[in-house]
């Protein structure tokens, strides 16, 4: 059988030095590619594509007045730090939920697994009416922040809350736990342990999931439409203003401030994968 084999790859080597392209087990193939590029196309590229066309229909100088107006820069300042504050706030907290969640056993735990995809499932809008109902003029707790920017700010923490924990929980789950346990029996103390041996592993999947909560949270318009309270230069968001835009008909003022939030998001997004791919090359040579 191993002479069989030998002799299989022999060929394939010699196939692969004719020029020939070999495909392994579990490849799809140009008509497999071609579909996935297609439906990719139908559903992201074509849609972004008429997006930016129709944000020039004023040609660039509308664009850049309809981006540069008080108004709209006032938004997206607002936007940036409400969208920043709740990236860093998930990228602490949301690594410890998850830390929990796989290192400590405790009762309930599957259902506070189960509550960790809420926001997944549930509309944003219900998020936002029960929030108001929470922290509103009527808060049954005593506790009134609507209409400020904490009160965006929990919103957006509330649909952004698995991000950071999906993305860091199965890296936790793959650690070999060994290591951490030879550093102890060599004096190693719990945070010398995570610092220097758990955190540099989880930190492409911190970062995926802080950029992936910060692309989420300035799009975000459901949760935050009710306790906001949608006040220009205090507690309005891009996609509130956006809304109002289309409103009073500027359509094409709409769609240019959408296509700056696009790039706000693609740029964070690939700033961190770029960052966490370095760091996961750097963890790997070191080991």
């Amino acid at each position: 059988m191993s002479t069989t084999i030998e002799a299989e790859s022999r060929s394939w080597r010699a196939t692969s030095r004719k020029g020939r392209k070999f495909r392994g087990p579990g490849s799809v193939g140009p008509l497999g590619l071609g579909v996935a590029v297609l439906w990719l196309s139908i559903i992201v590229l074509l849609p972004l594509a008429a997006l930016l066309v129709k944000s020039f229909d004023n040609g660039l100088a509308g664009f850049w007045d309809a981006v540069t107006q008080p108004r709209a820069i006032a938004t997206f300042r607002v936007t940036l730090e409400v969208s920043a504050a709740t990236a860093i706030i998930n990228l602490f907290l949301g690594t410890l939920i998850a830390w929990v969640l796989v290192r400590d056993e405790f009762p309930g735990k599957r259902f506070v697994n189960a509550v960790i995809d809420l926001p997944f499932a549930l509309p944003t809008i219900v998020a936002s009416l029960v929030l108001l109902s929470l922290y509103g003029p009527t808060s049954p707790i005593g506790l009134v922040f609507n209409a400020t920017r904490p009160a965006v700010v929990v919103a957006l923490l509330f649909v952004t809350l698995p991000f950071v924990v999906r993305a860091v929980q199965p890296v936790l789950i793959e650690i070999d736990k060994e290591v951490e346990e030879a550093a102890a029996s060599l004096g190693a103390g719990n945070w010398t342990i995570f610092r220097r041996i758990v955190l540099p592993v989880l930190m492409p999947a911190v970062l995926s999931g802080a950029g992936l909560a910060f692309a989420r949270a300035i799009g975000e318009f459901g949760s935050v439409v009710l306790i906001g309270g949608n006040i220009p230069g205090q507690t309005q968001i891009a996609s509130q203003y956006i809304r109002e835009l289309i409103e009073y008909d500027h359509q094409v003022d709409a769609a240019a401030i959408s296509v700056v939030l696009l790039a706000l998001a693609f740029v964070v997004l690939f700033v961190l994968r770029i960052v966490g791919s370095r760091l996961a090359r750097r963890e790997e040579q070191i080991r």
